[in-house]
């Protein structure tokens, strides 16, 4: 497929892409909200909330449900996570439209991705009914065919990366539901986030290729690797901090004590005790109810120490990174978004210790990765070598 003729294919889609990575990462900072809220279990039934599709109003209205039995209401939370849901579930309408768009040339394409839609929306009532095992069967059978049109398709028309982006939607469907009825479990909470990161960067990636307006430059092989490396890193820093969120550890170090000194040292020490073993163990059996964590002060140092640490490679790389794309005619405005970007992720970081975490800078620093996130892709996505 020519340069030329890519547009017409793409008049709708790349249109669909933009807003679904727009309410992408939209869903993203609403969900960081909810978990910094503490709001993350205020709705314990799965997708209702006390049987309802919106959520109830009165301690009454939820007394009607089971779930009242495992929670009791907190309706200035339980909103929270509905509309949480209820943004998931636009989104993913969204990326099954962009899937069937993708496919439609696709020999049998539409009937795969319906026919795996049907399979995974079936496996949600029966698991309402508490038929876990054929909802699960159902909801793997879905995921498998969309795997394997994933794998068999190339990529020439986005239907390999739309398809795949449409596979993370049911897969973050289910850890949603998981990081409820498995009670805050961190590797699923975590799981969860990174998840919403994957299916952010593959909308990033397939607007901009979609958008088709590439960046030439002879150095663009070499910033690639130089890109990919930056990604990878980044990855690595926000699953760290998704596992300081789900473990509570980011005041671990006495943040909010005017006693301590807990930037840059931690609990008035620039090594204090830390148990590493134990705050990185990803798994600890099922039944546990993880709300407020569960894990000693020197865990939870431990946590926090690395995710400091890692802050600070990934910092280092990035600007390096930044300073070289600024000595590239035509990068300099890419540049200096990423090197500030990256100075005002580090100040949120730190404000967020000093201040005991307030809400709207720890929603804010969550924000930080996602934008950072949104400049590596997009030049991953649009730089291109002279043919």
């Amino acid at each position: 497929m020519n340069a030329t003729a890519r547009p017409a294919l793409y008049r709708n889609f790349h249109r669909l892409a933009w807003f679904a990575l727009i309410m992408t990462a939209s869903t993203i900072m609403f969900g960081s909200f909810v978990r910094l809220s503490d709001a993350g279990l205020s709705c314990p039934d799965w997708p209702t909330c006390y049987g309802r599709v919106t959520w109830p109003q009165t301690q009454m209205e939820a007394a009607q449900h089971v779930a009242s039995e495992i929670r009791p209401l907190e309706s200035h939370k339980a909103w929270r996570e509905q509309v949480h849901r209820f943004l998931a579930g636009l989104l993913g309408v969204e990326v099954l439209t962009l899937a069937l768009l993708a496919a439609r040339r696709r020999k049998h394409g539409i009937a795969q991705i319906v026919g795996a839609s049907v399979l995974v929306a079936l496996a949600i009532p029966l698991y309402m009914r508490g038929e876990h095992v054929a909802a699960s069967v159902l909801a793997i059978g879905g995921e498998a065919i969309l795997l394997l049109a994933a794998l068999r398709w190339s990529n020439i028309d986005l239907a390999r990366a739309a398809v795949l982006t449409l596979a993370v939607v049911v897969f973050q469907a289910l850890l949603g539901m998981w990081t409820v009825t498995w009670l805050l479990k961190p590797i699923v909470v975590m799981g969860h986030l990174l998840g919403g990161m994957l299916m952010f960067g593959l909308l990033v990636w397939m607007a901009w290729k979609a958008t088709n307006l590439p960046l030439i430059l002879a150095e663009a092989s070499r910033l690639r690797w130089w890109l990919r490396a930056g990604v990878a890193l980044l990855v690595l820093q926000i699953a760290l901090g998704g596992w300081v969120s789900s473990n509570y550890a980011a005041l671990a170090c006495g943040g909010g004590s005017a006693s301590l000194d807990n930037f840059p040292r931690c609990v008035s020490q620039w090594w204090p005790q830390q148990n590493y073993t134990e705050g990185f163990t990803l798994w600890r059996g099922i039944g546990v109810d993880y709300e407020g964590g569960v894990l000693d002060g020197a865990s939870r140092i431990a946590i926090q120490m690395a995710h400091r640490m890692m802050a600070i490679v990934v910092s280092l790389y990035l600007l390096v990174l930044s300073v070289r794309l600024f000595r590239i005619p035509g990068m300099r405005a890419w540049a200096t978004m990423l090197g500030v970007l990256v100075l005002l992720q580090v100040t949120l970081g730190v404000l967020n210790v000093k201040l005991a975490l307030p809400l709207l800078v720890a929603v804010l620093h969550s924000g930080g990765a996602v934008a950072l996130l949104f400049v590596l892709v997009t030049l991953l996505a649009r730089l291109r070598a002279p043919e």
